[in-house]
């Protein structure tokens, strides 16, 4: 993008502006990368109380069967993705990925069972193609609607229950991977208890013309604080999650990203709903065989961050390349650097040691198990 004029603005623009966000180009909008309090700051409150933030850019999906029989949308879903969702219980919410024919992975999403239809949210940058994908693939089945009429936000940490039992009492009886509607200052929301911070918390969709008032009536709670992009991006990865086009693209399998704990037993062991999905024949020989490469954490000695695209090598002069680093950062509740990156099988032991290039000089490293921060999900 040249310009922030070519930019999109979310429905929370004004509002971001108004806390002091210093707005960044991010997947084709103008976004909050860190407010006054600073990203450091604003990583520790997340983990310490609870934090906001403006996820609008992502997109939102209804799926919804053109016969009226959701077991319909549930089997055409199931023609994209390599999980279950037709054993998806209302109510509740499952992560996804689209795949395609070399079994690459086109975008990571998650996918709610809201009675009636589908709930999709997929990543911002992949959304016009996701839309586009579903539309070839299961649009004669299945009638999609991108919602532009929706804002999106996540209210992540330890205390992000109380928070939102302040506006709506019966979210303490929502557990991980739930699905409610529920009325929030007057805004018909949908409300499901997932997030991508590893902390407990909730991500809640509003009407656009409702999402302000929503917003500021969280943000007047004493425990809540905006968080922008910069912290977003430092909490998941010491929560060890995957940004698509980092650490997952369509050059890498859901194997190889270490994400099969995705694909549940109904459609990897043999029975009638095995395979059926883009790339079915090589995710379910990696399943049964493994992959050559694996995602793996790693941590750094010293305070020096490794950064994305870092080779890694089995010696310090960086002659034996193993892989190659896709994610890292200085994790603040770590205290120290932490990265994400593919090795080769032999190399993707927890304890191998390695050595990251950076800067013509090639520092050590070690593989390391992940999440680097305990998830503290509410099971």
């Amino acid at each position: 993008m040249d310009g922030s004029s070519e930019l999109k603005k979310t429905p929370l623009h004004a509002l971001n502006l108004s806390l002091g966000g210093r707005m960044v180009p991010f997947a084709g909008y103008e976004m909050p990368v860190q407010y006054a309090a600073g990203v450091m700051k604003e990583h520790l409150h997340t983990r310490a109380a609870a934090g906001l933030f403006d996820v609008s850019h992502m997109g939102q999906v209804t799926v919804r069967a053109r016969s009226g029989d959701n077991a319909d949308a549930a089997r055409a879903l199931e023609t994209l993705v390599p999980v279950d969702v037709l054993g998806l219980g209302e109510g509740r919410q499952r992560y996804a990925l689209f795949t395609n024919n070399d079994g690459g992975i086109l975008d990571d999403l998650m996918i709610a069972n809201r009675g009636d239809h589908f709930y999709v949210v997929v990543n911002a940058a992949c959304k016009d193609a996701d839309f586009a994908h579903m539309q070839a693939a299961i649009g004669d089945v299945c009638e999609l609607t991108l919602h532009d009429d929706r804002a999106l936000v996540a209210l992540q940490g330890p205390h992000a229950e109380s928070v939102l039992a302040e506006l709506w009492a019966d979210v303490s009886s929502m557990r991980f991977m739930d699905v409610r509607a529920c009325d929030l200052h007057d805004a018909d929301c949908i409300v499901s208890r997932s997030g991508y911070t590893g902390e407990d918390g909730f991500e809640i969709s509003i009407p656009a013309d409702l999402a302000e008032a929503v917003c500021r009536r969280l943000l007047d709670h004493p425990d809540v604080l905006p968080i922008g992009l910069g912290a977003r991006d430092s909490l998941r990865l010491e929560a060890g999650l995957c940004l698509y086009g980092n650490d997952i693209d369509t050059t890498t399998t859901p194997v190889e990203g270490a994400l099969e704990w995705a694909i549940q037993k109904v459609r990897r062991t043999g029975g009638d709903r095995t395979g059926g999905f883009p790339g079915a024949e090589i995710i379910l020989d990696q399943l049964e065989n493994g992959a050559e490469r694996r995602r793996v954490g790693l941590k750094a000695e010293g305070r020096a961050p490794i950064r994305g695209g870092a080779v890694l090598a089995t010696d310090a002069e960086g002659e034996d390349v193993v892989g190659t680093v896709t994610s890292g950062g200085f994790g603040p509740n770590v205290d120290g650097p932490v990265a994400m990156g593919y090795v080769t099988k032999s190399a993707a032991t927890p304890g191998t040691q390695l050595y990251a290039g950076v800067r013509g000089k090639f520092l050590p490293i070690t593989v390391a198990t992940l999440p680097f921060v305990k998830n503290t999900f509410k099971r």
